[in-house]
């Protein structure tokens, strides 16, 4: 079926190929988007008040869309405030420093904690379940708080979200579109996924090294104080904390208690097959209890009004996060669902959202073979991941592999995984930077920054995916 392409596709793209030239440049990208908005909104209702009711909407839904991220990260955090407050955390982390001794093993192991963990309930909860227990354990070893945020970023939403064994949620999307068995998508993967993981994380490892070595790494914490990604009060920063009054043995005992309750969460997220939103709620409303009672603990009679205190730190260091998020998300999310529900129905009948008609157009323009397949779906899974959620383009991944595999004879499954790993490698937490969210709040860093630091080995961890494809195709 051909592709219409109106001039509304157009004008998205161009404003895409700016925003991405500016964030390399390492310049704000906001009044861009909301420029982009303005536009797409003129273009599709053709009044300036519609144009101009549009950004604000815009703006509605995209908080909508991220509320339950900003929650579950302002209630972690009010969390984290009480613990190292009552000296908890230093206490509950101190057993993990003989594990992580050097920076080295502390990006590693921070890595493999966190893969595994996403595993079993996807990356998100997972920030937020290891997130506030390793960083002071690496920050105290010499890892800085962007390294922390990049191998945990890069282990969980890229290998193990990609991958998606457990859960399958990826693989069934994918599957379902090019009309192939889950297990046949998932056993192509394998070897895209190792690739992947192993090229993109090594060159982080690397490039992070030779730049701390060279004195020319930009500090994590730094960044999300002068940055736009939030900032980290003083009381949140390792070595500036008041200890609350909490008797040693309290203090040792909920040092034990706080992670047997967390890992109780990931044995009913195991029995109940909880996953997505009810995982992170399970997360949050434990961190909330948690919250309650050792505020009540430490504070006795002020312990009514510390934990509303504590909330509200929490909720404001989560909104200064994300203040400069949402109108970049609002932007991209008109890529898919949004721009019909804002705008009403003016793209083409044919159309599947704007982002998925560039993707599809895209696939209809390049001849039909191996070499020329690989390549399409790498660029068209990591275009449909530009709007931020990697799942919504991966079903048009593996329709357009299902249409190169059946011209080519083969490798329908190969492509399916390809356009898999790109799209959400690029869409479900390593590049855009609203999708970094979860890390970069919990590691105290600029989510821009952490797209920056992520872009160069996810590229090359691409390229080098791209031509393993071609070889297995």
């Amino acid at each position: 079926m051909r592709i219409e392409l109106s001039a509304i596709h157009y004008v998205y793209l161009a404003f895409i190929v700016f925003i991405l030239v500016l964030m390399i440049k390492r310049r704000d990208t906001t009044m861009i988007c909301v420029t982009g908005i303005f536009a797409l909104g003129l273009l599709a209702t053709g009044t300036l008040s519609g144009s101009v009711s549009g950004i604000f909407n815009s703006f509605i839904y995209a908080t909508k869309e991220l509320m339950s991220t900003i929650m579950i990260i302002s209630i972690i955090v009010a969390m984290s405030r009480v613990l190292m407050r009552t000296g908890i955390n230093e206490t509950m982390v101190a057993p993990l420093t003989r594990f992580l001794r050097t920076p080295s093993m502390a990006y590693w192991g921070i890595g493999f904690i966190m893969m595994v963990t996403s595993f079993f309930f996807w990356p998100s909860p997972a920030v937020a379940l290891i997130g506030a227990v390793l960083l002071p354990v690496a920050l105290r070893v010499g890892l800085p708080a962007l390294g922390a945020a990049v191998a945990m970023n890069l282990f969980g939403h890229g290998i193990a979200l990609s991958g998606d064994y457990i859960i399958q949620g990826a693989p069934k999307l994918t599957a379902d579109a090019a009309g192939l068995p889950v297990g046949s998508v998932m056993a192509a993967s394998v070897p895209l996924v190792i690739v992947m993981g192993l090229v993109s994380t090594v060159t982080a490892f690397w490039m992070m090294r030779r730049d701390m070595q060279n004195g020319v790494w930009r500090d994590g914490l730094a960044a999300a104080k002068t940055g736009a990604g939030g900032v980290l009060g003083d009381e949140h920063a390792p070595g500036k904390v008041e200890p609350a009054a909490l008797h040693p043995k309290a203090r040792q005992w909920l040092a034990i208690l706080i992670p047997l309750l967390f890992a109780a969460d990931v044995v009913a997220m195991l029995l109940l097959h909880l996953q997505g939103g009810d995982a992170t709620a399970l997360v949050g409303g434990t961190a909330v209890l948690i919250l309650i009672a050792v505020t009540l603990l430490a504070h006795q009679n002020r312990g009514l009004e510390k934990v509303t205190s504590y909330l509200i730190d929490g909720l404001v260091f989560g909104f200064k996060v994300f203040g400069p998020v949402i109108p970049i998300a609002a932007f991209f999310y008109l890529g898919d669902a949004a721009f019909a529900e804002l705008f009403g129905e003016v793209l083409p009948k044919t159309s599947h959202g704007i982002v998925n008609d560039l993707g599809a157009a895209l696939a209809g323009v390049v001849p039909l073979n191996g070499i020329v397949g690989a390549i399409t779906l790498a660029v068209t899974g990591a275009i449909t991941g530009l709007d931020g959620s990697g799942f919504s383009g991966i079903s048009l991944a593996g329709s357009i592999a299902g249409l190169f595999g059946t011209a080519i004879g083969s490798g329908t499954a190969t492509l399916t995984a390809l356009g898999q790993v790109a799209a959400i490698w690029v869409g479900g937490g390593t590049l855009i930077p609203w999708a970094l969210i979860p890390a970069a709040a919990i590691c105290g860093v600029s989510p821009f920054e952490l797209a920056r630091r992520n872009l160069k080995p996810v590229l090359v961890g691409l390229a080098v995916t791209t031509v393993v494809a071609m070889f297995l195709v």
